[in-house]
Formats: C-alpha cells, sequence, structure tokens
C-alpha cells in the first residue's frame, strides 16, 4: 500500500472514530438482509414484517428478503436466527411465544438472554375479551360476577397452548378470584365457531378478527387487555374494570444475533423508530389489527425480561404443558 492511499484510509478511520462507530459496520449493509418471519406468510405479522422490510429496504439501501420459517412455536425461527452469523445480515421479527418458551421447554436450542441482541419493540396485537352477543353479561364485572356464579367457573376458548390469549385467560381467572377452563384449538376459527354457538364463555382475541361478527350484532367487546385503551377500538381495559394485573397481549420486536455490533444495532433502532412513525406503515398496521411501539434497545431487552418472569409465573401456577 503506497504511502498516500494509507494515509486517505487513516484519516477515514479518524473521522469515524468520534461517532463510535466500527469502520467495518460504515460499509453496512453491502448485500441484501435477510428478514425472518416465525409465522406463515399472510398472518398480521407476516404483513407487518413486509412492511417494515420495505421501509427499511428503502432507508438501508438494501433489499430485506422476508423468509418465514413457520412452526413450533417460533422455535424454528429462532433457532435458526441464533445460530446465524452476528453481522447484520440474518435478523429476527421475533413474536411474544420467544419469551413464553423457556417456561414451557426445558431443553430450547437457544438462551432467550444470551443468544439474541435485542433490537426495537415493534408493535403489540392487543387482546379484546370477546363474548356472545346473547350473554347476559355487558361488562366485565358483569362476566366475573357471572363466572364466579356459575358452578363449572368461566369457559374460555384459545388458539392453542402457550399462546398469548391462553396465558391472559388464565390470568384473567386468577385475578378474577374464579375457576375454569381454557379449551385449546387449532388457531382463532374453531375457537370463534364454538364462541359463536354459545358452546364457551369468552375468547382472547384480535380486533381485526372480531369486528365481522361484533358488526353483524354476533358477538360484543368487552375489554382490552391492554395498560391503556387502544386506538385500535374504545373498550375499557381491565385495569379500568378493576383488574389491574390483567395486562397481556402478542407482540413483535426486531432481534440479531449475539454479538451483532452495536453500530448496526443503533442504526437499525433508528430505522425502525422512524419506520413506526410513518403515517403509512402505521395505516398498514392498524389495519392488521396492531399497535405500533418503539423505543430503545434497553428499553425492549428489559420488556422482554420482564414478559418472561411474568409469563413463567402464570404458567407454574396454572401447571401449563407444552402440547
Amino acid at each position: 500500500m503506497d504511502i498516500t492511499r494509507r494515509h486517505l484510509l487513516g484519516a477515514a478511520a479518524a473521522a469515524l472514530a468520534p461517532l463510535g462507530l466500527p469502520v467495518a459496520a460504515q460499509a453496512w449493509p453491502a448485500r441484501p438482509i435477510r428478514l425472518v418471519s416465525p409465522y406463515n406468510a399472510g398472518g398480521a405479522s407476516d404483513i407487518l414484517t413486509r412492511v417494515l422490510g420495505d421501509f427499511l429496504g428503502a432507508r438501508l439501501g438494501q433489499a430485506m428478503v422476508v423468509e418465514n420459517k413457520a412452526g413450533a412455536g417460533t422455535r424454528i425461527a429462532n433457532d435458526f436466527v441464533a445460530k446465524a452469523a452476528p453481522d447484520g445480515y440474518t435478523l429476527l421479527h421475533a413474536a411474544a411465544p420467544i419469551a413464553i418458551g423457556e417456561a414451557l421447554y426445558p431443553n430450547l436450542p437457544y438462551d432467550l438472554r444470551k443468544s439474541f441482541e435485542p433490537i426495537v419493540s415493534t408493535a403489540i396485537a392487543p387482546l379484546f375479551l370477546v363474548v356472545n352477543a346473547e350473554a347476559p353479561y355487558k361488562t366485565v364485572a358483569e362476566f366475573v360476577r357471572w363466572g364466579k356464579a356459575n358452578p363449572k367457573g368461566f369457559t374460555f376458548g384459545s388458539p392453542g397452548a402457550g399462546s398469548a390469549p391462553h396465558l391472559t385467560a388464565e390470568l384473567l381467572m386468577r385475578a378474577a378470584g374464579g375457576k375454569g377452563v381454557v379449551v385449546q384449538f387449532k388457531g382463532d376459527a374453531p375457537a370463534y365457531a364454538e364462541l359463536l354457538a354459545g358452546r364457551i364463555d369468552a375468547t382472547l382475541t384480535a380486533i381485526s378478527t372480531a369486528v365481522p361478527h361484533v358488526q353483524a350484532g354476533k358477538l360484543r367487546v368487552l375489554a382490552v387487555a391492554n395498560e391503556k385503551r387502544t386506538p385500535l377500538h374504545d373498550a375499557p381495559t381491565f385495569v379500568e374494570s378493576g383488574l389491574p394485573t390483567v395486562v397481556g397481549y402478542g407482540w413483535y420486536g426486531l432481534m440479531a444475533p449475539a454479538g451483532t455490533p452495536e453500530a448496526i444495532v443503533r442504526r437499525l433502532n433508528a430505522e425502525t423508530n422512524a419506520a413506526i412513525a410513518d403515517a403509512e406503515v402505521r395505516k398498514k398496521a392498524e389495519a392488521a389489527g396492531l399497535q405500533l411501539r418503539g423505543g430503545t434497545a434497553p428499553e425492549f431487552r428489559a420488556f422482554i425480561d420482564a414478559e418472561a418472569k411474568k409469563w413463567a409465573q402464570v404458567i407454574k401456577a396454572a401447571n401449563i404443558q407444552a402440547e
């Protein structure tokens, strides 16, 4: 290398040093980035993954290629990304089961805290308490009184054992001081069929799935399990209804393999927050029944840790077994 070229490279490195960004990270991204989704194409999670991928790809100047690796309660996708090179070219659009899994599955091939680098929370999928419109209860208080007076207690429908609707239903029963059962179905559709037929009392579900039945006068929304009301539907929270511990929802966020350079994590965090602030991105997310979040990487890490601790307690108390 001649002296002039060496001098120019040295000057470039010196210019980058005050920014705290490694020289190698400045070239990132130099090729397309793989964005792994833990669910099949077509659902709310996949829609958000692709909307964010398009936005980030345009901002980063490289394509974000979405790969769907569904199955095993998101464990297939999680494991794939955990074992990928920590170079910023393989990312995970993680979902809530990643924080639930360690309490359900004793021999996970990855570690929630050691295998991943949290980047940013992207969205939550609020869960709404939905009942048959012909049921005698019209508020959470009436529903609780009815369930506690019923010899069989509450009967909830759930799209799968260990899912956010399942665990939130367990949380609700315990907070209400009642008993009951959560019936497991293979997805939302059969749970809705039973609810519409009056064979179960309630389900906790995304509003996008419930709206057609609510508009048809067949189902009624009683509450949302958010900390605060959501712009997706003006239902009261369980907090407002006297059950302050009943907070539970599906959630999503970007994660990378552990060891991914800090500069890349910071860039992805900044660009994703820009996406979350974009009106068109928000419109598409809300149409899919999702509420955008955002924030810092440390905030997301703290949130994941809190979720893991919270749901581990519920799983233990309810003696929930993995399917």
